[in-house]
């Protein structure tokens, strides 16, 4: 059996089919996918791969107490930067006071009792007068002149209605003759007698007698 073929034999037709141009096509198709999915693999372990790289050539060491970045924010808490020339200066730190004016202690309201309260001695620590007696008996035992009794029976009549401890409500004037203050008065001034004897002094110191007094107060009302 002869296997040799001429020149001049026929090509069979499974190879005429199987040399179509479709089929080139398809075969050129799968290679251009193969070379596109290699390249994607390489890619996507190119990025996995880089942070590590990146990472791995820092050279910044991490134990280092001072670094640039340290250094320049502490330097940003006492530097200022100019307009001209951007020069850096230090900054000057001012001091200043503050006053704060103290509030005044407050006084307390003096606590007294009417003066037509019989027998009250106020808001004096004094102890009110319970020894009985009479005017004439009190300006005598006080060493006033009887030439002036008259006088003293005047204004004594008008400031306290002889009431030994009667108490100015707004003053705190105290006694027969209202001494003001009342702690002014040796011993106490709602004894008519020590009351009687300072009013003596202060009646002839301030107006020359006990005459120069009432004529005072007949033109002023107060003495």
């Amino acid at each position: 059996m002869n296997l040799e073929r001429s020149d001049s034999s026929p090509v069979p037709a499974a190879r005429v089919k199987a040399a179509r141009p479709g089929a080139r096509r398809w075969s050129r198709r799968r290679g251009v996918v193969s070379v596109f999915s290699a390249l994607a693999v390489v890619g996507f372990a190119g990025a996995l791969v880089a942070p590590t790289g990146v990472a791995l050539a820092d050279p910044t060491p991490t134990d280092s107490p001072d670094s640039a970045y340290s250094l320049a924010l502490a330097d940003t808490q006492n530097l200022a930067v100019t307009v001209s020339g951007a020069a850096i200066t230090p900054i000057e730190r001012g001091t200043f006071e503050v006053y704060v004016k103290p509030k005044p202690k407050p006084k307390p309201a003096p606590t007294v009792a009417s003066s037509s309260n019989a027998g009250s001695s106020g808001g004096s620590s004094l102890p009110p007068y319970s020894g009985g007696g009479a005017p004439a008996e009190w300006m005598a035992a006080a060493g006033i002149a009887q030439s002036d009794w008259q006088y003293v029976d005047y204004i004594v009549s008008r400031e306290s209605g002889w009431n030994p401890n009667a108490t100015n409500q707004s003053s705190g004037a105290c006694g027969l003759v209202q001494a003001l203050p009342c702690s002014k008065v040796p011993g106490n001034g709602y004894n008519p007698v020590d009351n009687l004897r300072w009013a003596t002094g202060y009646a002839t110191g301030r107006y020359g007698s006990w005459a120069g007094a009432y004529n005072f107060w007949t033109n002023n009302h107060w003495w």
